[in-house]
């Protein structure tokens, strides 16, 4: 698999997104993608308790803890790397989570325009 150049949606060299618990495609904290991801795991989002529902809701339970995949689950505040189509799913819903622009890939605007990823950015 070869990662594709790890650019943010500002066009900087792509920030981690977390190490604690680790996040991406490839396990390295960063939303790292490439051609074999096919979920787009592109955008840095920060758990609420919200967004984890309605991602239980739809059948990605994202709150349990699955240890045989080194999964901890996630918490509210917790970052994570999601689909970028989830992520405008939530949108749509009115359950998006806040995100990290300077940690989302910039193949997360192939799926969702960058004015919807700025009104839902935040600075922590």
């Amino acid at each position: 698999m070869k990662k594709e150049p790890a650019i943010n949606v500002l066009g900087d060299p792509i920030a981690s997104c977390s190490e604690n618990p680790v996040t991406g495609f490839f396990r390295d904290g960063a939303c790292n993608t490439c051609a074999e991801d096919e979920g787009s795991h592109t955008v840095c989002a920060l758990m609420t308790a919200e967004f984890l529902a309605f991602s239980k809701y739809l059948g990605n339970d994202l709150s349990t803890p699955r240890p045989e995949f080194m999964f901890p689950g996630l918490n509210p505040g917790d970052a994570w790397c999601l689909c970028a189509g989830r992520f405008l799913q939530a949108v749509e819903e009115g359950a998006a989570p806040r995100i990290r622009l300077a940690s989302t890939h910039r193949r997360a605007l192939d799926i969702v325009p960058l004015d919807i990823l700025m009104r839902h950015a935040t600075e922590d």
